[in-house]
């Protein structure tokens, strides 16, 4: 998910003064079905967003008057049925907007026939590297484009198949300043034709939060340490945290493999981080 420092951009329990007014606003964005450009006909959809203060609106990111939000672009696991069915990437675009970023998520299974009676595993073996950072990279440059955005301030972060992304797009996106990797499996996996995200380590241009389960499969410890070692080399700027009891989506919090202290920890990182590298 390509994000971007903002300001003041989502408010949800208390309301804050901007200029001369008081507004309560929620500025959650994510990319849908809607063509936005000829060009980007087959990547490109509908970024809405709600606002809490006077109306509703779908025509751009509610920022009060602030216009100058840094960018974040959200890679998180998707369901293969589509955006619209994944709460938990709608939920940490909120939890984004919350910490001051515009978020904005692609639907990575858009090129997928909808009414596909395969199973998700088999419609996540379809995906290709490619097309990831085809439609990846028209979300970033979409989120550049937005008036309330600062283009030079956009991130990624993605969790599951989505930190795999997030670590892909930091090689493959010279535009991205920051990136957070959540539990990212297959980094040294291919998807397609072409290197690994692994082997393409020495092309990341931006510092690299990695938060990983220690009791994760996928990417396992002996994953993570060789992920580690090899930025380390490379003398890419990163930093590593895994947590002890905790497996994969340790996030999600509507999973059994939800683990609150992992969770408020990680998430902890991961806002400093943005704020770290996107607000300066």
């Amino acid at each position: 998910m390509p994000c971007g420092v903002g300001q003041r951009i989502h408010e949800t329990s208390h309301e804050r003064s901007l200029g001369r007014r008081q507004l309560r606003v929620l500025a959650t964005a994510w990319i849908d079905r809607e063509v936005l450009a000829p060009e980007q006909s087959r990547h490109i959809v509908r970024i809405q967003t709600r606002r809490i203060d006077d109306r509703a609106r779908e025509d751009g990111l509610a920022l009060g008057s602030k216009r100058d939000a840094p960018g974040c672009c959200v890679a998180a696991y998707q369901a293969p049925e589509g955006m619209n069915d994944d709460e938990f990437i709608r939920g940490m675009s909120d939890r984004l907007a919350e910490g001051g970023l515009a978020a904005v998520a692609p639907d990575l299974y858009h090129r997928e026939d909808p009414n596909s009676s395969d199973d998700p595993m088999t419609r996540m073996g379809r995906l290709r590297d490619a097309n990831i950072v085809t439609d990846v990279k028209a979300a970033v440059e979409h989120a550049g484009r937005l008036a309330e955005v600062r283009a030079d301030r956009i991130g990624i972060t993605g969790f599951c198949m989505g930190g795999r992304v997030a670590y892909l797009m930091a090689a493959q996106n010279t535009a991205l300043k920051a990136c957070v990797v959540f539990y990212g499996g297959n980094i040294m996996v291919p998807w397609g034709q072409g290197p690994t995200p692994f082997d393409i380590s020495a092309q990341i241009g931006c510092p690299v939060l990695g938060l990983f389960g220690e009791d994760d499969p996928n990417p396992n410890p002996e994953d993570v340490a060789k992920i580690d070692a090899e930025l380390t080399r490379l003398g890419k700027p990163h930093e590593f945290h895994s947590y002890p009891g905790a497996g994969h989506a340790f996030m999600n919090e509507g999973r059994p493999s939800h683990r609150e202290g992992a969770a408020k920890d990680a998430w902890g990182r991961c806002v400093e981080w943005f704020s770290r590298y996107l607000k300066a």
